[in-house]
């Protein structure tokens, strides 16, 4: 495939999670032009089997090259753990993959206890279970399956008494094992972080994936001379099958013209 600097990068999730990786994404490389696919109709993935995240991976990876994306940002942990070496092995565009970032928080752990908050799609992935042979194996791992929460999240509850609930539920008995870092596991649950530092407190670091996510493409890029040279305004397109409101409260905060649209894939 014939790839050039012009070409958008593509990013899909299960829903509007990865919103969270686009927007580290497009703080470091603002001049690149962007195209994200939200698949909320079939979120959580974290709860499906591999199979048909493979199959919906699938689809959206294929939607993403017909509109010409030059490389392809996995935005979402379940996906990348369970499918992005088959995505590598049969299609020629780069693929920058998500997973939780046990690594920096077992490295810098001083109360030798970790928790991790991700989808049970993540948590019982090959992919993870090498990962935290690797870089946990010295320390205390306290997983924790976030359950309820994506549909929460994709329903635009997040400050929902719901949502407060669920997240006391799954991080109280994380607290009783003296953790000093918090791994969010997940592309939608950096937008919880607030309520998340109020039942945690300020001796907890939360570490997610965004910034580093971020780096690793401007690396590939550079990599692969598809960094763009396009110092106009840059042009961001988010399709979703979900709720379009939704949607676009969770980019409230952007500058930037972005194009919002329903698309039935």
């Amino acid at each position: 495939m014939n790839l050039n600097n012009k070409q958008p990068i593509g990013l899909f999730d299960s829903g509007i999670g990865g919103t969270s990786i686009w927007k580290e994404v497009h703080k470091l490389l603002p001049n690149e032009n962007t195209i994200y696919l939200s698949d909320s109709k079939n979120a959580p993935y974290g709860e499906k089997p591999v199979e048909e995240i493979l199959k919906l991976s699938i689809k959206n990876t294929e939607i993403l090259l017909n509109k010409g994306c030059k490389l392809i940002i996995v935005a979402c942990n379940t996906a990348t753990t369970n499918t992005i070496n088959y995505l590598r092995k049969n299609y020629d565009v780069p693929f920058i993959g998500i997973e939780p970032a046990i690594k920096p928080a077992a490295l810098y752990s001083k109360t030798g206890a970790v928790g991790i908050l991700a989808t049970k799609g993540t948590l019982s992935s090959k992919l993870f279970e090498k990962t935290s042979s690797e870089f946990a194996k010295n320390i205390v791992t306290l997983e924790q399956d976030g359950e309820g929460l994506v549909p929460l999240i994709e329903g635009g509850k997040l400050n929902s008494p719901e949502t407060n609930e669920l997240l006391l539920k799954y991080l109280s008995p994380m607290l009783q094992h003296n953790l000093d870092y918090l791994v969010l596991g997940c592309t939608h649950y950096p937008y919880l972080i607030p309520q998340i530092k109020k039942i945690v407190g300020e001796n907890v670091t939360i570490i997610d994936s965004g910034a580093a996510v971020a780096k690793q493409t401007k690396s590939i890029l550079t990599k692969h001379h598809l960094l763009s040279n396009n110092y106009t305004t840059s042009k961001h397109q988010f399709y979703t099958n979900g709720s379009l409101e939704v949607l676009q409260n969770i980019l409230s905060d952007v500058k930037d013209p972005i194009l919002t649209e329903k698309l039935d894939f």
